[in-house]
Formats: C-alpha cells, sequence, structure tokens
C-alpha cells in the first residue's frame, strides 16, 4: 500500500498447483516498479513466465496458472492490468463500477447484455477464462493476454479489487451495501465482505 500498488491473484489448476502460481504473481508483482503502463505489463509477463517455469520443473505443478488484476495508484490515476476474471470495482457517491472486463465467455455475454448479473452467477460455464496467467510463455506484449486500463481515481472514491469467489455469491448491489457500511477501517469491510460471500 505505502507504493501504491494493489494485487489480487485467483489460482487454477488444482488446489496445490493454483495456489502456488497466485503467490509466485504477486511475488513477482511485488518486486516491480510499476510506474506506467510498460512497467505493468512487464511485471505480469514476468509472473507468468516464472509460473510457467516453476510448473515445467515439477509434474506436480502441471498445468498451473492463475488470473489476476493488478491497480497502481499514481496520484488520482489508476493503471489497471488485467487478465482473467478476477476485478476492479470503482465505488463513489453511492454507486459501483466495474472497471474490468471479464475475460470468459460468462463475463462477455454478461457485459454485452446478454445475460442478466444473476444470470451469470449462477451460469454452468461461469469457471471458465479465455485468459490467464502461466499456462504457457509469453511475452508483454502478446495480444489477447494483458489488458490494460487507465481510470481516474478521484480523492473521494474507493476501489475494490476481489476474485470471482466473492462476485459468484454477491451483486454487485450486496457488495455496495456492504461497502457503504465503511467506517475507516478497510480490513473490517473485506472481512465483512468475506463474511457475507461465505454465508451465501
Amino acid at each position: 500500500p505505502d507504493r501504491g500498488i494493489f494485487v489480487v491473484a485467483d489460482g487454477i489448476g488444482g488446489n496445490a498447483g493454483g495456489e502456488v502460481a497466485a503467490q509466485t504473481a504477486v511475488d513477482a508483482i511485488r518486486d516491480s516498479a510499476l510506474h506506467d503502463e510498460a512497467a505493468v505489463r512487464d511485471a505480469i509477463a514476468r509472473a507468468n513466465n516464472r509460473i510457467y517455469d516453476l510448473a515445467q520443473s515439477d509434474p506436480a505443478l502441471g498445468g498451473m496458472a492463475c488470473v489476476l488484476t493488478v491497480a497502481a495508484v499514481a496520484g488520482d490515476e489508476i493503471i489497471i492490468g488485467h487478465v482473467g476474471d478476477s476485478r476492479l470495482y470503482l465505488i463513489r457517491h453511492g454507486s459501483i463500477r466495474k472497471l474490468t472486463a471479464d475475460h470468459s465467455p460468462v463475463g462477455e455475454a454478461e457485459d454485452a447484455g446478454a445475460l442478466s448479473e444473476r444470470e451469470a452467477m449462477f451460469h454452468p460455464r461461469r469457471n471458465e477464462v479465455f485468459r490467464d496467467v502461466g499456462s504457457r510463455p509469453r511475452s508483454a506484449d502478446d495480444p489477447d493476454f494483458i489488458e490494460i486500463r487507465r481510470a481516474p481515481f478521484p480523492r473521494d472514491a474507493a476501489f475494490l479489487l476481489c476474485s470471482d469467489g466473492l462476485t459468484d455469491q454477491l451483486t454487485a448491489a450486496h457488495v455496495r451495501a456492504i461497502i457503504d457500511r465503511y467506517d475507516g477501517d478497510p480490513a473490517v469491510t473485506a472481512r465483512d465482505l468475506v463474511d457475507a460471500a461465505n454465508h451465501a
């Protein structure tokens, strides 16, 4: 937080492998200076190739990968690096707006208005993704790999990074209602969101 760098990574490819992939990605990004779009791309590509190399060296980790969203805050702007179906929401003035697009068949259908939020949450293909970090070697500029966005980040706004473990269980309105109870401690809000998702 003191460097303005935030990331959520969600492992895929089995429990052990997915957890290793996600932690490897977080470690690679934590070691990076994310001062511009190119640096964000490079950090995600570096994480990808570390995960892939680890999987090649250990058969027990074969096929592991993760999805992730990185937010690098630079003054009144957020640089977002995104692969997969984790999400970044901007919260401001009682509204919640998704700034990332899910790289998944269900997410694309929801974003296009072909599925409602509720239908997407319970769709049998909701866990499929088109893009991931780690399943094959990648370079920072590969097409259909890293999505980069820039967004204004006003002083009176907040953002939420989350995996689909939250959004498969809670609607955006429910998430916003929990965030509206914010009392100055983001850890409490995060715990309330997790508790609500687990309860659901």
